[in-house]
């Protein structure tokens, strides 16, 4: 049994204050709850970085937490899960404006623009693959597979 870090009085080992003298004791409570980062698994983990739309998230935070600082394999699809979204975000962000703007072309007797060769499709087609590489990557990691993507996986490597 511990003691009161103020009177010495014998208290419980969940007594958060002190019988005697009413000081709050520093004893922390036992089995207390783990972090999120504790209580989820190094599998999990990586599935959740390539998760679409939202990966990237769960990618910043095993990239912040200090119980991953030393898993490579974790960091490395967390990174790559991580650069996967940024290149969907450029395709949709940069790219499909682009050529968006350089593809459309005004008519010249009138104000009118017209698409050129569907290029809405492409950029949408582009994305979609982008989408599914995620969900492939999130299966592969799940079975344990040790899956690096061309460039991105490079990038990754480099990062750690």
């Amino acid at each position: 049994m511990p003691y009161c870090s103020q009177c010495g009085n014998q208290v419980r080992d969940l007594d958060a204050y002190c019988t005697k003298c009413g000081v709050r004791q520093p004893v922390a409570a036992p089995g207390g709850f783990p972090s999120a980062t504790e209580a989820i698994s190094d599998k999990a983990s990586c599935v959740l970085c390539y998760i679409p739309f939202v990966g990237w998230v769960a990618s910043i935070i095993v990239l912040a937490s200090a119980r991953f600082r030393e898993n490579r394999i974790v960091r490395f699809h967390a990174f790559q899960a991580l650069y996967l979204f940024v290149t969907w975000l450029v395709v949709d962000r940069v790219v499909g404006p682009i050529l968006t703007v350089v593809l459309f072309r005004p008519l010249s007797h009138g104000g009118f623009w017209v698409p050129g060769l569907g290029i809405a499709g492409l950029v949408h087609t582009l994305e979609l693959a982008i989408v599914v590489i995620g969900i492939v990557m999130m299966f592969r990691v799940s079975e344990k597979e040790a899956t690096r993507l061309p460039w991105l996986g490079d990038l990754a490597e480099k990062s750690l």
